[in-house]
């Protein structure tokens, strides 16, 4: 049970309903074979539980920005909800920024941070209004002239890495001694450069830190936010004022692939973050948030046909058209990112029987495109489904083209005024043409016309 009451009991109750829905209104079926599920219903609760667990924790009137992280689902119309729902945007690059801006998120409520961020990209940015995080001292020089050629209502910070150590993903932490984020604190010479970098910069006013994301132990993350803090207030004594009125503390919170139970809850973690930093929270500092995978991930489910099955060594193997293209962090790094699999019916009706030990395998061409390997599920037939729990962030909207397979459609489904389960297209299914077009259809002869001097 979660912080709110939330044995995950309604979410699974929901995700069974829509493929069953799925199957009956042919989003799923022989001819389309794999299909990306959103729970709009999921992802508005996520929404209201970050926002009211800041709430509960920061002083009345305290600015406080909650930014989805775009890069963990990177799909318009899901920024468009999250907007509904109170949620800013915050970026890495050209392209986040744009999915953002058609999602009509507006430039105050965005936020941009990126280890390489181009000229370009810091013009349209600080033209924009856009807030920007310099991650290290060489950008802060650049945006220095960009400063002095231009005036900008953009909110400017440092993005800084308190080194306070790693999580159980070494890809994902962030707050590593050897991180390639942020202005490294404990190296020498570096905090006095970051108190210098204001006290010379009296337009800077902000301060990041992101300690890292899956993997990460929640009193780690509440370390970095202390580093992070007792920065600032360093910084703001030495100045005599208080110029850095913002903290952007990041994203982060890790997601129980475990059950449908919902732990660590955003609750949880604004509460042990006002035990440890207490003046955090006073209302002397505006707050900024970049929550991603926690907020997506448990509300999305890939669910794809078994086309065929077989026995290898003994072992049953269903074979199917979810793996690598949809789960590439699954396939190649299993142990850190395991996804719970779900048996369904050629109905799309939950799997009952005695568990058997088989192998859930992608459609890929190689030995390794496993969903699951030797994982205890309802036996499989031809004809059922395998649907990938979970994996509503860094799953279906972060498409490998191997093999060319295509990308799979993308649904939202929430009940309608009848009780039914109503479908909305978030992104259409890739069609073999528009791979052909992705894969230089259009230049079919560019290499065949160069011909080396003397060559005919």
């Amino acid at each position: 049970m979660d912080e709110y009451g939330n044995t995950g009991e309604g979410r699974a109750a929901r995700r069974d309903e829509a493929v069953r829905a799925a199957v009956e209104q042919g989003l799923l079926g022989p001819d389309s074979p794999i299909v990306g599920l959103l729970d709009v219903t999921g992802i508005r609760e996520s929404a209201a539980e970050l926002r009211a667990a800041f709430d509960e924790v920061t002083a009345p009137g305290t600015p406080v920005l909650h930014a989805f992280a775009v890069k963990a689902t990177p799909l318009v119309p899901v920024l468009r909800l999250l907007r509904e729902e109170g949620i800013g945007a915050e970026v890495a690059s050209p392209g986040e920024l744009a999915l953002a801006r058609a999602a009509g998120i507006p430039p105050a409520r965005t936020v941009l941070d990126s280890p390489a961020k181009t000229p370009a990209e810091l013009r349209e940015a600080l033209a924009l209004g856009i807030a920007v995080n310099a991650d290290n001292p060489q950008e802060l020089h650049r945006i220095d002239g960009l400063v002095r050629s231009a005036v900008s209502r953009s909110p400017l910070g440092i993005r800084v890495n308190p080194q306070v150590g790693g999580g159980s993903i070494g890809a994902t932490s962030t707050a590593t001694a050897t991180s390639k984020f942020g202005v490294a604190l404990r190296d020498e010479g570096a905090r006095e450069w970051v108190a210098r970098a204001f006290d010379e910069r009296p337009w800077l006013s902000r301060l990041h830190a992101h300690t890292g994301s899956q993997g990460m132990p929640l009193d780690l993350m509440v370390r970095g936010v202390e580093e992070t803090y007792a920065l600032a207030e360093e910084i703001n004594r030495h100045i005599g004022r208080p110029q850095i009125d913002t903290i952007d503390i990041g994203g982060g919170l890790p997601v129980n692939f475990t059950s449908d139970v919902t732990t660590p809850t955003y609750a949880q973690y604004a509460r042990a973050l006002r035990a440890a930093v207490p003046g955090l929270f006073d209302g002397r500092y505006g707050l900024v948030t970049e929550f991603g995978r926690s907020l997506l991930a448990e509300h999305g489910t890939i669910v794809a046909r078994v086309e065929y099955t077989k026995s290898a060594g003994g072992r049953p193997v269903a074979v199917t058209h979810a793996g690598v293209q949809v789960a590439t962090r699954t396939v190649y790094a299993p142990g850190s990112w395991p996804l719970r699999v779900a048996a369904y019916d050629g109905k799309g009706r939950p799997k009952n029987g005695p568990v058997v030990v088989q192998d859930v395998a992608g459609p890929a061409c190689f030995a390794g495109d496993l969903l699951a390997e030797g994982r205890a599920l309802p036996l499989l037939d031809q004809g059922d489904y395998a649907a990938a729990l979970d994996t509503g962030a860094y799953y279906f909207a972060h498409h490998y083209a191997y093999n060319s397979l295509a990308r799979p459609g993308v649904h939202g489904f929430a009940p309608d005024p009848a009780g039914r389960v109503a479908f909305a297209t978030v992104r259409a299914p890739q069609t073999i043409a528009e791979i052909v077009a992705e894969s230089g259809g259009a230049y079919a002869d560019a290499l065949t016309t160069l011909r080396a001097p003397g060559n005919r």
